[in-house]
């Protein structure tokens, strides 16, 4: 079953509510899904960067669209990455499991994730710190990170995936 496909309407009013958290103006960019994820990321980090907690929505769209980020750059089923309470991906070519506990999973704090997913962090030292659990063979990620890097402005109008 492809994944399912973010609304840009719920995502420009997550991306909103984070950016005016922010004291930023609302978002006047384009309302591609995409972008909008992008810009969730950035905003995302903005406020962490000042000692802020992130907006929920805005947490989980950010969230969502790293996760999302990683299934396409590392596409399979051996890996199950989960970051509760948002969202979980497979990922990573390799042996399918099919039920129960995968052998190979990931397991980390949205705030880790998202600092792992844009370079911030190292895996190595996420791992190392306890952040990250991880299990299984197949379970380090580091050949697939970082997936998104932050706009050079901050939280404009700039997409942060790397391509």
């Amino acid at each position: 079953m492809p994944a399912r496909r973010p609304d840009p309407r719920r995502l420009l009013a997550a991306l909103d509510g984070q950016r005016a958290a922010l004291g930023l103006p609302p978002w006047d960019g384009p309302h591609d899904a995409d972008v909008l994820g992008d810009a969730c990321v950035d905003s995302v980090l903005a406020a962490l960067d000042a000692g802020r907690d992130p907006q929920g929505e805005a947490l989980r769209a950010a969230v969502a669209r790293t996760l999302g980020l990683l299934a396409a750059r590392a596409p399979g089923t051996a890996v199950e990455v989960r970051v509760p309470p948002i969202a979980a991906v497979q990922c990573v070519a390799g042996p399918r499991h099919a039920r129960g506990t995968p052998p190979n999973v990931v397991e980390t704090d949205a705030r880790t994730w998202l600092l792992l997913a844009t370079g911030r962090t190292g895996w190595t030292d996420a791992v190392a710190s306890g952040a990250v659990l991880a299990s299984g063979t197949r379970a380090d990620l580091s050949p697939y990170l970082p997936l998104a890097q932050p706009a050079a402005g901050g939280p404009g109008r700039s997409p942060a995936a790397t391509h």
